[in-house]
């Protein structure tokens, strides 16, 4: 059976859990042991799914006990990354190598990020594991995890000029509960506790609006709520959006079906 690894921005999160609950198919799933993989673990118990956490050094191990279950490997990287686009593009490079080692197929769960990602297929088309990254229908790289679950680069473009040059602060649940960490990795503060330094760069955005995404996952609590409290904090309105994870579900199949023929 296959093995299949998850290179993942912490963003995903939720989408990560949700194809791990929704996919009977799927028999073991490792999580690599590092400071960022606890909230996906506390999904993951939460959701009730079975996993193993294992330090990356004893991956190698879990391959000789001669399983011939449908394994994923799940890599877990910090939000911080985002904050030096070369530093992200070489750890995304460097953990893609390591776990195709162990790998049929791997599949990045980044969009362009910086424009640092969106060659990374080519890059890899001679490794003998299959390597993919979030594609819309037309092949094309999703910008970011907000056009990931927003269905690809048309919506998002719909849903930016739908707000008629107000500018609008979009939030999935994963976003709502790290905006503070966010806005630092974007070099809009080095403080993420200085609202007032960040007010001052939403308004010279132009920024008015924080829309709520409704993904349809709710593995993270009190969305609402911390949607609610980030609209107070900076005077946003607050406008009900849907997304979903159907984009990211395709993704996941489609290498599924490009592994095993």
């Amino acid at each position: 059976m296959p093995v299949l690894g998850f290179i993942a921005c912490r963003m995903f999160e939720d989408e990560i859990v949700h194809i791990i609950e929704d996919d009977p198919a799927i028999e073991r799933v490792i999580v690599v042991d590092n400071e960022d993989c606890s909230g996906l673990v506390e999904k993951l118990d939460v959701a009730g799914c079975s996993h193993e956490i294992v330090p990356f050094q004893a991956i190698s191990q879990k391959f000789e006990e001669n399983d011939d279950s449908f394994t994923i490997i799940v890599f877990m990287l910090e939000l911080a990354l985002h904050a030096d686009p070369d530093n992200l593009k070489e750890t995304v490079y460097n953990k893609t190598e390591e776990i195709s080692q162990y790998s049929d197929g791997i599949l990045l769960f980044y969009g362009l990020c910086g424009n640092v990602l969106g060659k990374v297929e080519e890059d890899f088309r001679s490794s003998p594991c299959e390597v993919h990254i979030l594609k819309e229908d037309n092949g094309e790289v999703v910008d970011d995890c907000i056009g990931a679950v927003l269905g690809g680069r048309a919506a998002y473009l719909e849903r930016l000029t739908g707000s008629k040059g107000v500018g609008t602060f979009f939030m999935t649940p994963m976003w709502a509960a790290h905006w503070r960490e966010m806005v630092v990795s974007a070099g809009m503060t080095p403080d993420p506790d200085d609202i007032e330094l960040s007010k001052f760069v939403f308004d010279y955005a132009g920024y008015k609006n924080v829309a709520r995404l409704d993904t349809g996952l709710h593995y993270e609590k009190n969305f609402d709520s911390m949607v609610e409290e980030f609209a107070k904090l900076f005077d946003f309105n607050v406008i009900e959006m849907k997304a979903s994870p159907d984009l990211i579900d395709l993704c996941y199949r489609k290498l599924c079906k490009d592994i095993t023929g």
